[in-house]
């Protein structure tokens, strides 16, 4: 979603006053500035509409006498260990989480960093893109995809998965824009805001909608699959489009990529051999459980059509692009741009449209 989209405010009933600071205190740590309800009739007007609700035992038991329902995204903290009878609160509002303060400080952080962050009408899709062979373009489809997604007003994250291609930033002309690459994070799991990314990544605006990119670097070490798992995660929480360049023999950090998309496209050229290639791909995909769908470049060298080549790789046709010859020089140049209304554009709109809709999975010729 574009950045201009207001965050979402959690709403805050907390009696106790000492621990009232404290949950404040963890709020203002998460970025979260929370609407605060001194009882039930408050809070009503706060209860469907608040990403999350944070309670404690007499707020929890008041709102259980004022017969407010049960929803989603409930937490009751307390001091020390929560009694039994919380419990029984809890389950009544729907809560599935307690926290015990100080001992659950940082989990609470992460809730209410979560609810601050998540879009008012968003769901974050991720998007895998992976090579038929070696060279099929699939790492300059994942940047079209990307530009595809910021020309139509969304935030979106390239996240370079393969630490053997030389860095992602390269396709899109952006390895002297400051920022951290792979190698200088020092991430291994947990949750990861996505304001931090914003901050430290490079990337670039359109209008209100900015592209985050995270590539790999020259030299230094590539991401560990831990690490892929929480960037990826904190994307989706946002609400964001995430696409993540896959390399065609993917390792543990790949496959973190693979296993939490809701769609995977093989980019194949239109030749005998790479349709060989392509075939192994999908079939590993298939092994894995990872939902795929194939995407033809053309022209064919041979009389081998896109539909013929979906047949042989076992893979639903999504759609086609044309080769460009000036790509080679374009991306030498480090001036790759989605030029409306040419075959690559139209292609790449044509997968945002799929994973938005990722039942979809037949597309048409470009």
């Amino acid at each position: 979603m574009p950045e201009t989209t207001p965050p979402r405010r959690p709403a805050v009933c907390v009696h106790d006053e000492t621990l009232l600071d404290e949950v404040l205190r963890l709020a203002a740590a998460a970025g979260a500035e929370p609407t605060r309800a001194a009882d039930p009739v408050d809070l009503r007007a706060r209860w469907r509409e608040a990403p999350l609700v944070v309670l404690d035992e007499p707020a929890a038991a008041a709102c259980v006498a004022a017969a407010l329902p049960r929803r989603a995204e409930v937490v009751v903290v307390a001091s020390g260990s929560p009694p039994p009878e919380l419990s029984a609160a809890a389950a009544l509002l729907g809560a599935e989480r307690l926290f015990s303060l100080p001992a659950d400080e940082n989990a609470l952080i992460s809730a209410l960093a979560d609810a601050a962050e998540a879009p008012a009408s968003a769901v974050g899709r991720v998007l895998a893109v992976i090579g038929g062979r070696g060279g099929a373009g699939a790492s300059v489809f994942a940047a079209a995809v990307a530009l595809a997604a910021v020309d139509a007003g969304d935030n979106a994250m390239l996240v370079d998965c393969d630490p053997m291609a030389g860095g992602i930033d390269l396709v899109l002309g952006a390895e002297e824009q400051p920022g951290l690459r792979w190698p200088d994070l020092r991430l291994k799991a947990g949750r990861v805001p996505v304001s931090s990314l914003h901050s430290s990544l490079p990337g670039r605006t359109k209008g209100g909608a900015r592209l985050t990119l995270l590539s790999g670097a020259r030299e230094g070490d590539g991401p560990a699959p831990d690490a892929v798992a929480a960037i990826v995660e904190a994307g989706r929480r946002a609400g964001e489009t995430v696409i993540c360049d896959v390399p065609r023999t993917p390792g543990p950090s790949a496959r973190a990529a693979l296993d939490r998309a809701d769609l995977t496209v093989v980019i194949t050229p239109a030749e005998v051999r790479a349709t060989a290639a392509a075939k192994r791909v999908a079939a590993y995909l298939a092994a894995q459980g990872v939902p795929a769908a194939l995407v033809v470049r053309n022209p064919t060298p041979t009389r081998l059509s896109p539909t013929d080549i979906a047949a042989v790789v076992g893979l639903p046709l999504l759609t086609t692009y044309r080769h460009d010859p000036s790509l080679p020089n374009t991306l030498d140049q480090g001036t790759l741009r989605l030029r409306p209304r040419t075959s690559l554009a139209r292609a790449a709109t044509t997968v945002l449209h799929a994973l938005t809709a990722p039942s979809t999975r037949t597309g048409h010729a470009c």
